[in-house]
């Protein structure tokens, strides 16, 4: 490939669109059950949360699982995932999202970019269960995290090719900003119904309608988490300006380097050296 075409670490065949799709799809169930739960379900209690978090997780990572059994996954794009997602785990804490300073978009934002929108989905999954790994932050918001972030990951992947120099980075920088607000509002819908309790001008009321629910989200939104949601903006869009160039070349050139998914029979078809072969040259 070129440098200037995006990568596809992860192509996107007509099986994993269909695995993004379905994931996509339970998890809008997931985080919007609020709105649309009944009194006296036992979602409304929370009774049935461990096996909503169940479905999210397994549907995230059939994506990967899809992937990898379609042979569009190579070792080369595992490494890739695997190095990005170490790195994203580990400047995660840096900040610890304290005030809502949130560095770990930066990652996913930047390689989804690169290595195209699968790719994204799956970095924003496996770089908030590394994260949480590794700092102990395992509990019922993980899966949400992880769907969450995958969302971002792929937004970030199906932005216009076409976009170079400080064109792409203002584009990607604005992305940033606004996927880490809708991220925070997505966590805060997850948990909205069980952290008020009942009673309150901003409390979840199961069987009410959409809009008075919705209202009433708005304003727990705005109460409690306004400040630390533009704090992550404001950070994954200040990062990418900053960062975005020199860490979008280097990510690049190692896309060429790779050539992902480019085996023997891709490799001869597109008429170029198979992999792991040079060309002759008439020197050894």
């Amino acid at each position: 490939m070129r440098p200037d075409e995006p990568a596809r670490a992860v192509p996107v065949s007509r099986r994993t669109t269909l695995a993004l799709g379905l994931a996509s799809l339970l998890g809008l169930l997931a985080f919007g059950w609020p709105l649309v739960v009944q009194p006296g379900a036992a979602l409304a209690d929370a009774t049935d949360a461990p096996l909503v978090l169940g479905v999210v997780v397994a549907a995230a990572l059939a994506v990967l699982f899809v992937g990898l059994g379609d042979g569009g996954i190579d070792v080369k794009a595992v490494a890739m995932l695997g190095l990005l997602s170490a790195v994203g785990a580990l400047v995660r804490p840096v900040a610890g999202g304290t005030g809502g300073v949130e560095t770990v978009f930066l990652v996913i934002v930047l390689g989804a970019r690169v290595f195209g929108p699968g790719f994204g989905f799956v970095l924003g999954s496996t770089t908030l269960l590394a994260s949480a790994l590794l700092t102990g932050g395992v509990g019922p918001w993980l899966p949400f995290q992880m769907l969450a972030a995958s969302w971002v990951g792929l937004g970030a992947g199906l932005l216009p090719g076409r976009l170079r120099g400080w064109g792409e980075v203002a584009a990607l920088a604005g992305y940033g900003a606004v996927a880490a607000l809708a991220y925070g509002w997505a966590m805060n819908l997850a948990f909205w119904p069980f952290q008020l309790g009942a009673g309150t001008a901003i409390s979840f009321v199961p069987g009410d309608p959409v809009p008075e629910n919705l209202r009433r989200f708005v304003l727990y939104s705005l109460a409690t988490s306004l400040a630390w949601d533009l704090g992550r903006a404001l950070t994954t869009a200040v990062g990418v300006t900053l960062l975005g160039r020199p860490v979008l070349a280097t990510l690049r050139r190692a896309a060429v380097r790779a050539v992902f998914g480019a085996g023997p029979a891709r490799a001869d078809e597109r008429g170029g050296p198979v992999a792991g072969q040079t060309q002759a040259t008439g020197s050894p």
